[in-house]
């Protein structure tokens, strides 16, 4: 496995998001990704939030967008506009959401072997399913890196870096009513164009190209049951897993300091409907 080829100790830790403080999210990212060049150690982060849809930067241009937004509303979604990507996700409670965080100074990882080294850990963390990686046209946020099994997509996959850091994000839907949150995402674009042309390429989704690994597994299952599940596959390859040395980073001032600033530029990020 290439991540545990570079590095023999991972940082983990977990981040359940509270309601109505979603954008913590990516004020985590940004933060962890300013961080894991001083910790020098990769950094594995685990969250989830209240139900909501985040929306990529490419959704800023929808020629409705604020109709858009009252129909993910309708549904009892929050919203908000992450920093980085191009097109919406879903994130709730029955979504796993996965970052690994990378120092780029010593040990360089290409754009390929980024992607690969996320796709390699979600399969050999699940053996039982033959996990493919191609661009699944029709679901939400489609790309190359979609993850899918038998033709329908149970993840996604993007990257951020910086000249001394890296993240590979992943969203895994784990349990819940995927067929819902596909209509909901497909009402957002419909809503959002409101009849005009989608010159810009928005998706066209169609909610059954989606499912959760609790469908296919066919037993339930919990977020918290993959977190152990993708630790505990590092752990069989060689990695120590810690989270001692993060925590003593995140508990010092200059860390909650950085944290609150990336919040604020969120906050700022937000698009203004009226």
């Amino acid at each position: 496995m290439i991540i545990s080829d570079n590095f023999d100790t991972i940082q983990v830790v977990n981040t359940p998001i509270a309601a109505g403080k979603n954008i913590a999210t990516f004020a985590y990212t940004n933060a962890f990704l300013s961080l894991v060049s001083e910790l020098n150690q990769p950094i594995l982060h685990f969250w989830t939030t209240h139900p909501c849809l985040i929306l990529g930067l490419k959704d800023k241009r929808l020629p409705h967008l604020a109709d858009g937004i009252a129909s993910v509303k309708n549904d009892g979604y929050d919203n908000f506009l992450r920093n980085s990507g191009g097109l919406a996700v879903v994130s709730d409670g029955g979504i796993l959401n996965v970052s690994i965080f990378l120092p780029q100074e010593s040990k360089r990882v290409s754009v390929d072997d980024a992607y690969t080294m996320m796709e390699e850990l979600i399969s050999q963390a699940f053996p039982e399913l033959t996990i493919d990686h191609l661009e699944i046209a029709h679901s939400y946020c489609p790309g190359d890196f979609d993850l899918s099994v038998n033709g329908q997509k149970i993840a996604g996959i993007s990257q951020r870096r910086t000249p001394q850091s890296l993240t590979i994000m992943l969203y895994l839907s784990v349990t819940g009513n995927q067929q819902f949150r596909g209509e909901m995402v497909k009402r957002f674009y419909k809503n959002g164009l409101g009849g005009e042309p989608n010159t810009l390429g928005f998706p066209d989704v169609w909610p059954e190209t989606m499912t959760t690994l609790e469908v296919l597994l066919k037993k339930p299952l919990t977020t918290e049951d993959i977190q152990k599940k993708i630790t505990d596959t590092l752990t069989n390859f060689g990695m120590r897993t810690s989270s001692a040395k993060l925590n003593s980073f995140m508990n010092e001032p200059t860390f909650k300091q950085q944290f609150d600033k990336e919040f604020e530029r969120m906050a700022k990020r937000q698009p203004k409907l009226n």
